[in-house]
């Protein structure tokens, strides 16, 4: 008997395992069987974030730099889980903060269940989202919960929804009402953290002016200030800052208004 899990040229070979298995006569063929394809939906769940991480960074790379860079947002301040009992079925909905999505495959490491009948799960950073049903009825799971994270408000989060079946199926329906309720639910508890984004800015500024600039860049709690003065024009230097991004148009008029002058502003 030979049982083998191939994915995208990873292999595992359960063939001495079950064998030693079903001489001692520890288990059945079909206990083996079931072991086996629970593997597979592991390694398939975790390859599927894997590839879904590298395409939204080759591809999208843009977009989710717009959506960190840009304004603020609230996620969840710490790390919360909930347990409910639906038909028999016991379900987990753990939620975290996630700063980018690299961090989603380590935060599905962490929490999952390799012990459970479904690891399911969903995130969102800035612009981007994933999710993964682990098995269970196409988008009846994760799609689900990506929905609870949506209307949650919340950004840079994401939640596993561990399920150990008890024996009732629930039905499309009852799977999607499931899933998203416990998603939400949990999201709904979690208390939750105001993160300001900043912006890095500059300025060329003659030296006479650096005074009043230096004034207001601490009046705005302006941080990581620099100075060039390799700019190839005489007696102007160049000062960098790093500024809460809701207080960078307020900071811009403020150094025009008391330069008294037309300066050029750089954004990153």
């Amino acid at each position: 008997m030979r049982l083998k899990i191939e994915e995208r040229g990873f292999q595992i070979s359960n063939q001495s395992r079950c064998l030693q298995m079903l001489v001692s006569n520890l288990i059945s063929p079909n206990h083996c069987y079931h072991t086996v394809h629970n593997h597979q939906r592991r390694i398939s769940s975790s390859l599927s974030l894997l590839r879904s991480m590298v395409t939204a960074t080759s591809s999208s790379s843009t977009s989710a730099a717009t959506s960190t860079g840009g304004g603020a947002f609230t996620t969840i301040a710490e790390r919360v889980s909930l347990e409910r009992d639906i038909k028999k079925s016991k379900f987990i909905a753990i939620a975290g903060h996630i700063p980018d999505e690299r961090s989603a495959q380590s935060f599905l490491s962490e929490v999952q269940d390799p012990r459970a009948t479904h690891n399911c799960w969903a995130y969102k950073v800035g612009n981007q989202y994933r999710s993964n049903d682990d098995g269970e009825p196409s988008g009846t799971a994760g799609k689900p919960i990506h929905s609870a994270i949506e209307n949650s408000g919340l950004d840079r989060v994401m939640v596993v929804v561990i399920r150990h079946f008890g024996g009732i199926k629930l039905g499309t329906g009852g799977l999607v009402r499931a899933y998203g309720g416990v998603a939400a639910e949990c999201l709904k508890n979690a208390p939750t953290r105001l993160i300001k984004s900043q912006v890095r800015m500059g300025v060329e500024v003659s030296f006479d002016l650096l005074g009043v600039v230096y004034h207001q860049l601490q009046t705005f709690k302006a941080e990581e200030i620099k100075q060039d003065y390799d700019t190839g024009k005489d007696g102007i230097t160049m000062v960098t800052f790093k500024v809460s991004y809701d207080q960078a148009e307020a900071l811009e008029e403020a150094l025009k208004t008391n330069c008294s002058r037309n300066l050029v502003f750089y954004k990153q």
